[in-house]
């Protein structure tokens, strides 16, 4: 039948605009962690605190890069689990 679209080959990638979206999410999680991080040292430190806002910012962007990964996974996971109930859906003779 012409007028029915290609079925697209399965897999278990999302797509690529989802998987950007994710890294983007990542990268922006991890400099907002950086940035609380470093205020958080600042704030509390007087005198030479070169170090510790250092690692004030460190730690804060990884840990806030580590939480977003999860976050970023398990969305990632939820939109392929529902783009395959959607084409279970349309599969023709389910209903």
């Amino acid at each position: 039948m012409p007028d029915q679209p290609e079925p697209r080959p399965l897999s278990a990638l999302p797509s690529p605009a989802a998987r950007a979206a994710a890294f983007a999410a990542i990268l922006l999680g991890g400099l907002a962690g950086g940035l609380i991080g470093y205020s958080l040292v600042r704030v509390q430190c007087s005198g030479q605190c070169g170090l510790g806002r250092g690692l004030g910012a460190f730690i804060g962007a990884v840990s806030a890069a580590l939480g977003m990964s999860v976050v970023a996974i398990l969305v990632l996971r939820a939109l392929g689990e529902w783009r395959d109930l959607e084409d279970r859906r349309r599969q023709p003779g389910s209903h």
